[in-house]
């Protein structure tokens, strides 16, 4: 069997990963997959050897917190692979962790592949050196980033996103309210506060005293939850036991971010990849974000682009609010929201404007990253 070693470090990344190895396993059946993965990655066949959730760490704060940790997970990794070296390796994602292993294995002759391309166009444009010393191939998922690499000397192919060859360009939004027994009419919002852990320390009471403060406003309003684990369903139980707000009426789902984006009016979502996700679902939003405030200091100095809401840079201008750091209160963030609920007009532009992204993006994802996969695996 020819070994493949993949590593993904948080749930978008075990769905890109998931994916992946689905498409190369259609086309080559003598391929095994080993590494660090989620459950999607796991279902695939995946032989992971250690919790993806170690790497599932956002800010320099947060990971300096379990630092010792992830370097021992990195370093066990090098070590394993250098013993048993695999035919491939991708990092998927997670460039902090994953390009200091592909630069390691490349220098022993393991060919390597950076499945999405680190954002260098938003903050640490230095990393760009990285990756051309780390990857003998860049898998983007966004048209702009493959003329951006290749200036810089970095092979690139654009594969487009899985999420939107995955996702129906027209949501059925009647019929998944229908399902989860939501009233027709009234406003239903869904709240994404984040997928690690870590993020719900910072964002579970602030989501929940806003669902409060926009409930006031809007009585008839419903309030749909997803949360892609026990820890994180956890902490968001306990923020509501926090605020006292055991009356609101609110649905938490166990996973199935999708369902509740199709059935909403609007979103709040924690920034980052389920922003794109609420965007290909055309579920109007706002982007908000917190972390320690010495992260959020370090990482604002690094920064380009006034916005960092993936729909915001797609579309190369504010389309939708992003209430970050200081100013994401729950006061703000309730009036945003209030704000998009009462212009149908504006959701209606929104919901057209996400259309067009999804088409652009939409590019057969599972067969160019398979070709591309193969073709490096060939040399």
């Amino acid at each position: 069997m020819t070994r493949i070693a993949l590593v993904a470090g948080e749930p978008s990344g075990d769905l890109l990963g998931a994916e992946l190895m689905n498409a190369v396993r259609a086309r080559r059946h003598d391929i095994a997959f080993c590494g660090i993965g989620g459950p999607k990655m796991r279902a695939a066949g995946l032989e992971c050897w250690h919790p993806m959730e170690t790497l599932a760490v956002r800010g320099y704060v947060e990971v300096l917190r379990r630092y010792r940790e992830i370097v021992a997970v990195r370093r066990q990794l090098i070590d394993r692979l250098r013993r048993e070296p695999p035919a491939l390796f991708i990092g998927i994602d997670a460039p902090d962790f994953n390009l200091e292993v592909e630069r390691r294995l490349r220098a022993r002759q393991v060919r390597t592949i950076h499945y999405v391309c680190p954002s260098i166009w938003a903050w640490r444009g230095e990393r760009v050196s990285l990756l051309r010393d780390a990857a003998d191939r860049v898998l983007a998922l966004f048209p702009f980033e493959k003329p951006l690499l290749e200036r810089s000397g970095v092979p690139t192919t654009y594969v487009g996103h899985p999420l939107a060859d995955l996702l129906p360009e027209h949501p059925d939004r009647a019929g998944t309210r229908e399902r989860l027994r939501l009233p027709s009419a009234g406003p239903v919002i869904a709240l994404l506060p984040g997928s690690r852990e870590g993020e719900l320390e910072y964002m579970a009471d602030l989501f929940v005293a806003t669902a409060q403060k926009l409930h006031a406003r809007l009585p008839d309003a419903q309030f749909l939850v997803p949360l892609v684990s026990r820890e994180t369903r956890a902490r968001f139980e306990l923020a509501i036991y926090r605020c006292d707000a055991y009356a609101l009426p609110l649905q938490i789902l166990f996973g199935h971010s999708q369902v509740a984006l199709t059935a909403a009016d609007a979103a709040l979502v924690a920034s980052g990849t389920a922003t794109l996700e609420a965007a290909l679902l055309r579920c109007p939003m706002v982007i908000t974000y917190r972390m320690a405030d010495w992260s959020w200091r370090l990482m604002r100095g690094k920064g380009y682009l006034p916005y960092g809401g993936l729909p915001n840079i797609l579309a190369g201008r504010f389309i939708v609010p992003e209430l970050i750091q200081e100013h994401a209160t729950a006061d703000n963030l309730a009036q945003a929201l209030a704000n998009l609920i009462g212009d149908p007009p504006v959701r209606r532009g929104l919901a057209d404007l996400f259309g067009r992204m999804h088409r652009d993006l939409r590019q057969g994802s599972a067969e160019r990253t398979s070709s591309a996969v193969l073709e490096v695996l060939a040399g």
